[in-house]
């Protein structure tokens, strides 16, 4: 999956917005205010962080050397996954669906009822 796919994909998700907080080299994917993806488009090759449960983390590194620890991030509940490295799209997609399940989850009740509302 290349870059544009990924911000167009994390874009195509319910209520998320990008976000540049961290200046303008670094794209950052919020559903309610919560980050679950960032990428900095300058990088080559193409890289993007996305939460992931703990134990899944472990399998998905020691399975794909496209998947590292989370770059600056809590290694463990993030990974770097190097895009247009080989990894099947069908898998960066599902990491990405993944990653905001994760974080729509640990919302409070009242935003998650918020955003069922919206839809």
């Amino acid at each position: 999956m290349n870059l544009a796919d990924f911000c167009a994909y994390c874009l195509s998700l319910p209520h998320v917005e990008e976000t540049t907080p961290f200046g303008p080299d670094v794209l950052v994917y919020k559903v309610a205010g919560k980050l679950f993806a960032l990428t900095t488009p300058e990088e080559f090759p193409a890289t993007a962080n996305l939460k992931c449960d703990p134990e899944r983390a472990i399998e998905l590194r020691d399975r794909y050397e496209e998947i590292q620890p989370g770059y600056h991030m809590n290694k463990r509940h993030w990974n770097t996954l190097t895009l247009e490295g080989g990894l099947p799209n069908k898998l960066v997609r599902e990491l990405i669906d993944h990653s905001y399940q994760l974080v729509v989850a640990s919302l409070p009740k009242k935003a998650r009822e918020a955003m069922n509302e919206a839809r």
